[in-house]
């Protein structure tokens, strides 16, 4: 008994140790910033086998969102208070980490819209926006983060892990003539440990301290230990098999990537469109209401000039007619601008009743930037032409130019070549690809299933364990030369595979189906790049039309003004000139907006459109890269 006592007093301050231990390292923030450390890692790892490098990666919310800074400068109502974001949430009962989220304080709705100041945006400031509160985009990172972590978890099962447990049980038998009753405690440490090649390993340490409460209280100490080894030689053997989980998460990461990567291209597109095609619509609507402008003066002096009997009061009506139709199509423009305007707040994550003013200086910088990039129109305009003694004869064949890539801008490449940069740079072609070998990959580890299993297993153990049936025996002795150890070979004969048979033949139609998506996805890839150069060639010679177009139907209103004031012109030719006008103006924006946009999406489809990590994009330069 004195043995025994000095065994429990050791064992005593242990058992706390552990347990202290343990409960220690339950802290839920440990663990989330462990996780996002594993995370991370594997993301930094990966970048640099997609990209060559790394970059910033993060999919915590920044601190500053544009959003919130909307709101709460200009004071706009919301529903709750998710929408200021996940830390201005009220911090529920049992919320297991104490530094998040943190309760914000209640913020009065206003009852009638304030007077605060409207925010300009820039296209640049649009697109850093953009990258930090775009939903579809935060969702896409989400989806790289938990990539990893389901990386990191397939590489924890060949990695050592240790387990322990602690039991503590009393335990009383009232069924004989006689209550026994006892305390056992148990306590057991493991060690795993698997290897690529399909071995595995494992050990265990058990301690036994058990002690009667009646009769003579009796106590006896235990301890046990085991390992286990196990090596298949056959089926389920070999690195290619057993690592399969680990290389598909690590392969998963990277296509993740690469989508994410994808989707920042798409998005920067997407809001460069939407913001020019708003800035497009803002002129449509002055051009409409300059016209509308012309037309209520042309009525007013059409009115004027009937009142003094030089003009037919049915010309009248018809400056009337047509100045309704031009108030009606300025309201029509003005609520399209709008409309715009929120649809391209709703891509920024901005709320709807946000009051924003975009840059409408970006127009004048994409003219300017477009006549060094196109340069001249192909043909002149009419002011240039030559003098009629040196123009073609009225009877003399009519040639037709042909719209070509001669004169245009760097990007108006060849189909060839640029379909030749679009098959090198395209990441989601990188993914259907290795989704084609991920397939194969697939059939060889449906072909192991296959064969026969032949597993090496051995075990060894020593010591004794100890309960309450043995609590009166004398204290257990690890002595390994008295331990009991086993050795042999398993042998799984392949008579019954008909699943592993039919998931075998089911690979094959997986791997047939994964070689037709690449197929579709190259040629869907080779039609949009060279769809997209077509858009570009049709929006410069648009341009350079609408350049000429609008300078003609300038020059037509100036002269049938003058034409009308000295008797020679009728109001039919002043409203038809100044209806040509706006319509040219607006044509020669449009063009002007598409072309641009044609580069983006050019592009973006060929793959070469590099994006930041906030958002700003670096443009591809063709005589740089060839």
């Amino acid at each position: 008994m004195e043995k025994m006592s000095v065994i429990r007093r050791a064992a005593c301050p242990l058992v706390v140790w552990v347990v202290a231990a343990g409960l220690a390292g339950c802290q839920p923030a440990a663990f989330r910033k462990e996780a996002d450390k594993a995370a991370l890692s594997a993301i930094r790892g990966k970048q640099r086998e997609a990209f060559g490098g790394k970059s910033d990666f993060s999919i915590e919310p920044p601190s500053e969102v544009f959003r919130r800074k909307v709101l709460m400068a200009q004071e706009l109502p919301t529903s709750g208070r998710a929408s200021l974001g996940s830390d201005a949430l009220r911090r529920i009962e049992h919320w297991p980490e104490a530094d998040g989220p943190r309760a914000a304080k209640p913020r009065k709705v206003p009852t009638t819209q304030p007077a605060a100041e409207t925010l300009p945006l820039t296209l640049l400031e649009a697109l850093q926006i953009a990258a930090r509160g775009n939903r579809d985009y935060q969702t896409a990172k989400e989806d790289v983060f938990r990539a990893a972590l389901d990386l990191d978890l397939a590489e924890q099962g060949f990695r050592n892990t240790f387990l322990g447990a602690i039991q503590s049980v009393y335990t009383s038998d009232l069924s004989g003539e006689r209550t026994v009753g006892g305390v056992e405690n148990h306590g057991a440490i493991e060690w795993q440990r698997n290897l690529k090649s399909g071995a595995a390993f494992g050990c265990r340490l058990a301690l036994d301290l058990v002690k009667l409460m009646t009769l003579d209280r009796q106590s006896a100490f235990g301890i046990l230990a085991d390992a286990t080894v196990t090596v298949p030689l056959l089926r389920g053997s070999g690195k290619h098999i057993v690592g399969e989980p680990v290389t598909q998460a690590q392969r998963e990461v990277v296509y993740a990537l690469y989508t994410l990567e994808r989707l920042k291209r798409e998005l920067a597109v997407r809001v460069a469109s939407e913001y020019l095609s708003v800035l497009q619509q803002w002129d449509r609507a002055k051009n409409t209401l300059e016209n509308y402008r012309l037309l209520k003066a042309s009525a007013r002096r059409a009115r004027r000039l009937a009142d003094a009997g030089r003009l037919p009061e049915i010309q009248v009506d018809q400056t009337l007619q047509n100045e309704l139709r031009a108030r009606d199509r300025w309201v029509t423009a003005r609520q399209t601008y709008a409309r715009g305007l929120d649809l391209l707040k709703l891509t920024l994550a901005l709320p709807g009743d946000a009051r924003i003013e975009l840059d409408r200086g970006e127009l004048k910088r994409l003219s300017d930037g477009a006549a060094k990039v196109i340069g001249q129109p192909t043909t002149q305009p009419a002011e240039a032409r030559t003098q009629p003694a040196s123009a073609p004869a009225a009877d003399a064949p009519v040639e037709i130019a042909v719209p070509s890539r001669k004169g245009g801008g760097p990007l108006e490449m060849d189909p060839a070549k640029a379909v030749q940069v679009s098959m090198k740079h395209r990441l989601d072609l990188r993914t259907v690809h290795g989704r084609v070998f991920d397939a194969q990959r697939a059939v060889v580890v449906a072909a192991d299933a296959l064969r026969a299993g032949l597993t090496l297993v051995g075990t060894a153990g020593a010591g004794e364990s100890r309960g309450l049936a043995t609590a009166g025996s004398d204290n257990a002795r690890f002595r390994p030369e008295r331990g009991i150890y086993t050795g042999g070979a398993i042998l799984d004969l392949p008579l019954e595979r008909t699943a592993e048979r039919n998931a075998y033949r089911d690979s094959y139609i997986g791997l047939e189906r994964a070689v037709r998506s690449a197929q579709e996805l190259e040629d869907e890839v080779k039609l949009e790049v060279r769809n997209a150069l077509r858009g570009l060639l049709q929006a410069r010679e648009s341009y350079q039309i609408q350049v000429q177009a609008a300078k003609l139907a300038l020059r037509r209103v100036t002269s049938t003004e003058l034409f009308l004031q000295a008797g020679r012109a009728q109001i039919r030719d002043v409203l038809e000139a100044q209806e040509a006008l706006v319509s040219a103006q607006n044509a020669l924006t449009a063009a002007l907006v598409d072309y641009r946009v044609a580069e983006l999406q050019l592009q973006r489809d060929m793959g070469v459109l590099r994006i930041d990590h906030r958002g700003l994009w670096s443009e591809y330069k063709p005589d740089e890269n060839p």
